[in-house]
């Protein structure tokens, strides 16, 4: 298998690619192009290279495909106001885990999502998030996510 590595600002395209992928595949349809792709790329190319940056992302290199992605999860580290189960107040968010069709099965996410949860804890991080599809599931239970009895909800944007 492939290494995992830390993204850096010459992944971003590829990892807005990969989102589209991930997007898709929660909606059973590509998402639209648009002015999200371009916003998508310049938060990465302004994050990414900044080693003390709040989001991170972890990838798999496409194997024979140089300049290609097989898999990613990026996530951002928020601040929030501290409470009994975690003072720090320090929580975060997994928003893209995703794998190249041509790639799955080969568990590259499972390696990037690892690598992530890692750099959770190197930053003191003890609660992470994430919405999980019906096939991501399983994994994230493997991993020690647990389903919560908080209801998501939200206001604005799309559902």
């Amino acid at each position: 298998m492939s290494d995992v590595r830390r993204a850096n600002v010459d992944d971003a395209r590829e990892l807005v690619r990969l989102r589209a992928v991930m997007l898709g595949a929660l909606s059973d349809a590509p998402p639209e192009p648009g002015e999200w792709q371009h916003t998508a790329l310049r938060t990465l190319r302004q994050q990414l290279p900044d080693p003390a940056a709040d989001l991170a992302a972890y990838v798999v290199d496409a194997p024979g495909r140089p300049g290609m992605l097989a898999a990613c999860a990026v996530g951002v580290v928020d601040l929030r106001l501290g409470g009994p189960v975690d003072p720090s107040g320090r929580s975060g968010y997994v928003f893209n885990v995703a794998t190249d069709p041509a790639y799955r099965r080969r568990g590259f996410s499972r390696a990037c999502l690892g690598a992530l949860l890692d750099w959770f804890a190197g930053r003191g991080v003890r609660t992470v998030d994430l919405k999980a599809s019906p096939e991501g599931e399983p994994l994230y239970r493997e991993l020690g996510f647990r389903s919560t009895s908080m209801p998501a909800m939200r206001r604005g944007g799309g559902l």
